[in-house]
């Protein structure tokens, strides 16, 4: 499942800079404008230069860091050299949680439910439902020919099949969030799946609802009676 090994890459990335040679390697490519070659590296650090080629290409297999080959002496053509091995951070994060949380997710709407606020005078709340439903019908507009299952496991829900056609979900992205403020934070989920299930537009007609439960996210998901 695509959840699933997007997990274990995350965590397998985590594992990757426990080594506090690597966490040094990591931070000077992070400190460094563009590309780092092992030989710069390996100077920066002191350390030898098979050390430094050592541990980058594990960050490397881990998916901390980018990899591509240049020439570096600025010259091209027969006699120009091989071309160099250079590294830099990868775009993403190094994060993980387990259960999977999405807190960057809450993040991004509540800030959104901020700013619209604040430039029309809506009340928060009223701001975060519209930006949850607009977000959940994007993402399910998004999917294409995914089925609702596998797209709420991308997201973190831990679907599972409660039988009668409806579907609970066994995780809350929004945990800790939600245990702090429960009903801002659980009607921003509904609202989010809801829009969800709308831009997937499926034949199912399944529908989001408020059906708070424990060890379960708030909201389950059903064919409407």
């Amino acid at each position: 499942m695509a959840a699933t090994h997007s997990l274990d890459r995350r965590i397998a990335g985590i594992a990757a800079l426990d080594q506090p040679l690597r966490r040094e390697l990591y931070r000077l490519l992070g400190a460094t404008d563009g590309w780092t070659t092992r030989d710069e590296a390996a100077a920066a650090l002191d350390i030898p230069r098979s050390v430094a080629a050592f541990h980058l290409d594990k960050l490397a297999e881990a998916g901390v860091v980018e990899v591509r080959f240049a020439r570096t002496s600025g010259r091209s053509g027969p006699g120009a050299g091989r071309p160099s091995k250079l590294y830099r951070p990868a775009g993403g994060e190094v994060a993980a949680s387990v259960p999977d949380r999405h807190y960057d997710l809450a993040g991004s709407l509540l800030a959104t439910a901020i700013v619209e606020s604040t430039r029309t005078g809506t009340p928060v709340e009223d701001c975060l439902r519209a930006a949850a439903q607009a977000a959940g019908r994007t993402i399910g507009a998004e999917a294409g020919a995914e089925g609702v299952v596998d797209v709420l496991a991308q997201h973190g829900y831990e679907p599972e099949d409660a039988g009668e056609g409806e579907i609970a979900l066994a995780n809350c992205p929004f945990h800790r969030l939600a245990e702090e403020h429960r009903t801002l934070v659980c009607g921003m989920n509904l609202e989010f799946l809801d829009g969800l299930l709308d831009g997937m537009d499926r034949d199912e007609q399944l529908a989001a609802r408020l059906d708070p439960a424990p060890g379960y996210c708030c909201v389950r998901i059903s064919a409407p009676g």
